[in-house]
């Protein structure tokens, strides 16, 4: 935007931007319409970035955008909406493999205790918390409660041990305030489909956090955001590194 010489960037996300005068900040806020709020998405931008977004749909209903888009010949004014990534079929590791050039390896499913089970297709083809595909026989149902990169194992165990109270994560956004305050209480999304849940916010250095939820959260998943909510205002996110249980 700025290379080309204009002053905003115009998107169809929903979510809304405002100046908050007395906060002297520009906040990022849900949409109108809550079924297809996107603003987890948009927790990285920055004041600079805020202040050259524009968000016309943000207060609109999905709805009402299907009326404007039909009144003015939109040939996507009917299309049905968009799911997970929409220029992707079903088999993303497919893409990712294709795309890169890179052939995945196989590796081991494992057990909590580092027992082999089985042979794994690639861990791109995996995430924390499924438990159908994997094509293991097994004496009850498994899932996955970790992938390691460093090892190429998927690590297979029960039910429970997907569960964690305490998340650390790094590469921290803060929007809505300057900084976290120690023990901050907001409210939290651990993926873009999932509920908000109570936790308590802690810098524990420069660039990093952790959160500590007020009930255990399942697939707490490396790589994916953490986003903190207070309201409908967005006051930051970060990257999640890892989950722990810890006794508070």
């Amino acid at each position: 935007m700025q290379e080309i010489g204009y002053d905003y960037i115009v998107t169809g996300h929903y979510a809304r931007v405002e100046y908050d005068e007395k906060r002297d900040r520009y906040l990022l806020k849900k949409a109108v319409d809550d079924t297809k709020d996107q603003s987890y998405v948009l927790y990285m931008l920055t004041q600079e970035q805020l202040a050259h977004v524009k968000l016309p749909l943000g207060g609109l209903r999905k709805d009402q955008v299907r009326v404007i888009a039909e009144k003015h010949g939109f040939i996507n004014a009917r299309k049905h909406d968009s799911q997970d990534i929409c220029f992707v079929d079903d088999n993303y590791g497919e893409f990712i493999e294709e795309t890169t050039g890179t052939k995945i390896p196989k590796g081991k499913f494992v057990d909590p205790e580092g027992n082999v089970l089985g042979e794994h297709k690639g861990i791109i083809y995996y995430t924390v918390g499924q438990r159908r595909g994997l094509g293991l026989s097994l004496k009850k149902p498994g899932y996955v409660i970790k992938v390691d990169k460093d090892t190429n194992e998927v690590v297979v165990g029960d039910k429970q041990d997907l569960f964690a109270n305490v998340l650390y994560g790094n590469k921290v956004n803060c929007m809505s305030v300057p900084e976290f305050e120690d023990g901050m209480k907001l409210m939290a999304k651990i993926r873009y489909n999932s509920p908000e849940v109570p936790c308590r916010v802690y810098m524990t250095g420069e660039d990093e956090v952790r959160v500590v939820f007020d009930e255990p959260q399942r697939a707490i998943t490396p790589g994916q955001a953490v986003v903190f909510y207070d309201g409908d205002i967005v006051a930051g996110g970060a990257t999640i590194l890892r989950a722990a249980n810890e006794n508070m």
